[in-house]
């Protein structure tokens, strides 16, 4: 039989690998005792290490800087729980007890006790120094367990929590000072609209009368106050694009989006741009709209873009040109609005800059007059209300505007036969009963104003009142059968003044209707939430204030005719 022996050179092989081995297990221990080391030296967090009651027997170089206590001093001696703010703890042991409907003791308990039972914590208390200051801290727990799966410690890894809170203070306060910004800049917009259209509403009040009065005004004179009212309306519309301007930008522009028709829409606007288009020899096209499309809109703001779009389509179009207006169904649920113009069209460069603020895009030596805002102000709304507007153009051609909106389904038609909604006006007879109408207002311009209107009415004793506290006496006493109240008066205001009187059984069957300069959106839905039945703005439009004197005539007869025969005021 041969005999075979291991060879000298295979030997020293696996002596060779198992050095190699060693030295490689040494090299990670090393690196695993730097790591470690590392760990427990960084500053930058603590770490804290206990036993399974909750007794301190690891506290790292971060743990002493934090707290500012050195290891030996807490070691085998103190718990974790005894460096929170006792108050917090006993807080936290309370929401617990709610939360896992057990009973839970403050201390340690209260720190460890979803750790224990295998729940991943994470909690924020405040930390308390070993000098008594304090600092808020966001900490970790998970428990220790040995390889039978018991638990033989808990780990805290802890980190100050300073800076952020800090940040999260500086961004509360900076929101409060931009709360308070936004509130003293809508306040003051309010304060100016008023102030801009108390003596403007004298302006076109009396430009109106003289228009309309009788005998009629001189050619030379009728020429004159058509450039008074025409400045005048101008100037209106520039103090509400304005405003209009800075509450979207403020976020304070309330829209009301329901289902609208925008065949009725487009009947209005046709109605009421037809007689601009007639001076320029326009010929302003509409669609005939088959199918009763409804957009999910804000009915005022839609007509608001709508007569922005065809009044520039007009006024920046040829002598003799066209306007034609469409609308289609587009894809995805949308409606398409266009308005087509024949006017010089526009470079890609005109339209680049046509959203924005006070760009008249080199127009403002035209005799057309523009502020610039009027597209931005369109551009803001549409896509408040979820849509897009766009423009298409070609130099020499023309230019496109179109809007989208979102298409939704018909309203549901609800009628409440307790409300009057509407009353037909009806010509003034020469033998018709007088009534009286009580005007409660300060300014002497806005008074005299009024009188001279009502002076055209045979029918209409007018009652005058120069502060809240007389308008109330003298509606207690003469009982009349309208009431017009201006909003900001020497003493009580209008709307204490009118609030006065719908507490008294005497008068509360008066309607009150406002006629206020606070022409904001959120001043009109103030007044109309505090019980006005109608809210006027100034400057007066001669027409609006006729239909609505009107119908609150016709409603103060029926309210009347009801306490008269001991029902209730409604």
């Amino acid at each position: 039989m041969h005999r075979t022996e291991s060879s000298p050179t295979l030997a020293v092989d696996a002596g060779r690998a198992e050095g190699i081995i060693e030295a490689r297990r040494e090299e990670a221990l090393l690196k695993t005792g730097a790591l470690q080391n590392a760990i427990l030296t960084s500053a930058n967090f603590s770490i804290i290490a206990t036993d399974e009651k909750g007794i301190i027997q690891l506290f790292n170089v971060g743990a002493e800087c934090m707290l500012g206590y050195k290891a030996v001093e807490v070691v085998n001696r103190v718990s974790p729980s005894d460096m929170h703010d006792p108050q917090e703890v006993m807080a936290r042991a309370q929401a617990l007890s709610r939360e896992l409907a057990t009973t839970i003791s403050p201390g340690f308990d209260a720190l460890a006790f979803k750790a224990s039972r295998g729940i991943e914590d994470i909690y924020e208390l405040t930390y308390i120094r070993k000098d008594g200051s304090r600092f808020p801290a966001i900490v970790s727990i998970t428990a220790l367990r040995d390889d039978y799966g018991d638990i033989i410690g808990y780990l805290l890894i802890g980190t100050d929590n300073s800076v952020r809170k800090q940040v999260e203070l500086e961004l509360h306060d900076a929101m409060a000072v931009a709360k308070k910004a936004n509130l003293a800049k809508s306040d003051f917009l309010s304060s100016m609209s008023h102030e801009l259209r108390t003596p403007l509403s004298a302006i076109l009040g009396f430009a109106q009368l003289v228009e309309s009065g009788s005998p009629e005004p001189t050619v030379s004179q009728k020429r004159s106050i058509d450039q008074i009212l025409k400045a005048g309306w101008y100037l209106l519309d520039l103090i509400n694009e304005i405003l209009d301007l800075a509450l979207i930008e403020s976020g304070k522009l309330s829209l009301s989006l329901e289902p609208i028709s925008l065949a009725e829409v487009m009947r209005e606007c046709q109605a009421m741009i037809e007689p601009q288009a007639q001076k320029r020899g326009i010929h302003v096209g509409f669609p005939k709209i088959d199918i009763p499309y409804f957009a999910k809109a804000d009915r005022t703001r839609v007509k608001q873009v709508l007569i922005n779009l065809l009044s520039n389509a007009i006024k920046y179009n040829t002598d003799n040109g066209m306007v034609v207006v469409d609308c289609i169904a587009g894809a995805a649920g949308r409606i398409h609005v266009s308005v087509r113009d024949t006017g010089k069209g526009l470079t890609p460069e005109k339209q680049a800059q046509l959203f924005q603020p006070f760009n008249r895009l080199g127009q403002e030596a035209n005799i057309e007059e523009g502020t610039g805002i009027g597209l931005v102000v369109c551009k803001r709304l549409i896509e408040l209300m979820g849509g897009a507007i766009g423009v298409e153009s070609v130099v020499g051609e023309g230019s496109v505007f179109w809007i989208e909106l979102n298409l939704t389904a018909a309203p549901e038609l609800v009628v409440d036969a307790g409300k009057v909604t509407a009353l037909a006006r009806e010509p003034v007879q020469a033998n018709a009963k007088l009534r009286t109408l009580l005007y409660v207002e300060d300014n002497t311009a806005n008074l005299m104003l009024v009188e001279d209107l009502i002076a055209r009415r045979p029918d209409i004793r007018l009652l005058s009142a120069r502060d809240g506290d007389r308008g109330v006496e003298i509606a207690r006493t003469m009982r009349p059968d309208v009431i017009l109240m201006d909003i900001n008066l020497p003493g009580i205001s209008g709307i204490r003044a009118m609030r006065i009187l719908a507490e008294d059984p005497a008068t509360a069957h008066i309607p009150v209707v406002a006629l206020s300069a606070n022409a904001m959106p959120r001043d009109i839905e103030k007044g109309l939430e505090a019980g006005f039945f109608r809210y006027l703005t100034k400057p007066i439009k001669v027409n609006e204030f006729m239909d609505t004197l009107d119908l609150t005539l016709q409603y103060a007869e029926t309210q009347s005719a009801r306490v008269g025969a001991g029902g209730k005021a409604s």
